[in-house]
């Protein structure tokens, strides 16, 4: 028991707990980790399910965690408050992890540690477990959040300590009667929630070769995607995505509605070699049809309302929140203040961006704003032109100043040349 334990409370928990809530999803590993808490510690075990979106078939989730062995399987509605606190948050700040990777696992696992702590609360469990590597970043999220919440909790994590490879776990869980999906040929480890789906191991563990289909659920491949392109406005509201060509939806509706959409047309494969917070480099194959369409549509629209000293810091406040969120740190007082200053940005991103979805792209192509700095007698070229164009003498002048300064005295002060010999 003691080996599977990382006391995080000052106090520490004498003995064996009695009751262990596990953060269950219902995969290879969380499934077979029932069995496994109960052989080696003795103590009953809670699944908990924590409903983020793509969860499939619950009650079959749920029972299949009852025949492993859970004394209680529960499943929690979280679609509405990942979409609002956790999802929305990113999505002003046009977060992408390396550019490419827009945090779907990242943002999900904080509200996960939050819902283990809470009912580990509701009942009176004294430890709360995970099923994540000690390769992962996912442990590191999961386990820092459940410090930050409730410190005297004590955190299991089987699969640092002695855990069986993929492939035997197909075996351990055949042999306690535990089903599974999955078949030695395809051990993919896949998580999923409302921002998008990410798969690694198998095949993908080879960078050389590439993903093959059957490792893609979301999108389909983009030679397959139809041959007319499709129109999607999607309209904004203080930052807020708020209608799907001008129908009024909800967060999470709207999400899981474009990003069918960009499914179906192939766009939102992302396959990347990622450097992880542990050290080491992975290859991840993500689809986040949906995530990217609405970060590339929230981006265009900022551009056309926020001025350009703003765009350019807020980049740096993107990035940082970015790395937060990847680093497990979103219950750190710097990604609050983080979340204030991108919530202060949002007040005139107010409008509504055209997609043009095709064959594996996403393109914005129009895009409007009650409050845009456009103004299009200051921009074109046309007779309609009221530019003050004698005005761009001086200003450059002044602007240049400095710069010219330093060339002149640079040029007044340098030493006479020697000859050189060789």
């Amino acid at each position: 028991m003691k080996d599977l334990i990382a006391t995080n409370g000052a106090d520490g928990n004498d003995g064996e707990p009695g009751v262990i809530v596990l953060a269950y999803s219902g995969g290879l590993d969380t499934s077979a980790m029932i069995p496994w808490l109960k052989e080696h510690t003795g103590a009953e075990v809670i699944a908990m399910l924590a409903d983020l979106g793509r969860v499939k078939d619950i009650p079959a989730l749920l029972k299949k965690a009852e025949q492993a062995g859970a004394r209680e399987a529960i499943a929690v509605d979280c679609k509405e408050e990942f979409a609002y606190n956790y999802i929305l948050p990113a999505l002003m700040a046009n977060a992408l992890y390396e550019e490419k990777y827009p945090l779907v696992s990242s943002l999900g696992r904080p509200l996960i540690a939050q819902k283990l702590v809470e009912t580990a609360h509701a009942f009176g469990a004294s430890a709360v477990a995970h099923g994540c590597t000690g390769k992962g970043n996912d442990q590191v999220r999961v386990e820092i959040g459940v410090r930050s919440l409730d410190p005297h909790l004590d955190v299991l994590a089987p699969a640092r300590s002695g855990w069986p490879s993929r492939e035997e776990l197909i075996d351990y869980c055949a042999a306690h009667g535990v089903p599974t999906p999955l078949t030695k040929a395809s051990p993919y480890s896949i998580d999923e929630n409302l921002w998008g789906r990410t798969n690694e191991c198998g095949l993908l563990e080879d960078p050389w070769l590439a993903p093959p289909e059957d490792a893609f659920a979301v999108t389909i491949a983009a030679d397959d995607a139809p041959d007319e392109a499709q129109l999607v406005e999607v309209g904004f509201k203080r930052g807020v995505p708020v209608t799907l060509d001008g129908v009024e939806l909800g967060l999470v509706d709207l999400i899981e509605r474009i990003d069918a959409i960009g499914g179906a047309h192939g766009f939102g494969r992302v396959d990347m070699i990622e450097n992880r917070l542990v050290g080491i480099k992975s290859r991840e194959i993500y689809e986040v049809p949906g995530a990217l369409a609405l970060i590339t549509a929230h981006k265009e629209l900022e551009d056309l309302v926020l001025t350009r000293d703003l765009i350019h810091f807020k980049r740096t406040i993107e990035q940082k929140l970015a790395d937060m969120i990847y680093e497990g740190q979103w219950f750190d007082p710097l990604t609050d203040a983080c979340k204030a200053f991108l919530f202060s940005t949002q007040d005139r991103v107010t409008g509504t961006v055209r997609l043009r979805f095709f064959k594996g792209t996403c393109v914005a192509e129009g895009r409007q704003s009650p409050y845009t700095l456009y103004n299009y007698k200051l921009a074109t070229y046309s007779k309609e032109d009221e530019f003050a164009h004698d005005a761009a003498a001086g200003f450059i002048e002044l602007w240049g100043l400095p710069i010219e300064m330093w060339a002149r005295v640079g040029k007044e002060t340098a030493p006479a040349e020697t000859a050189r010999t060789t």
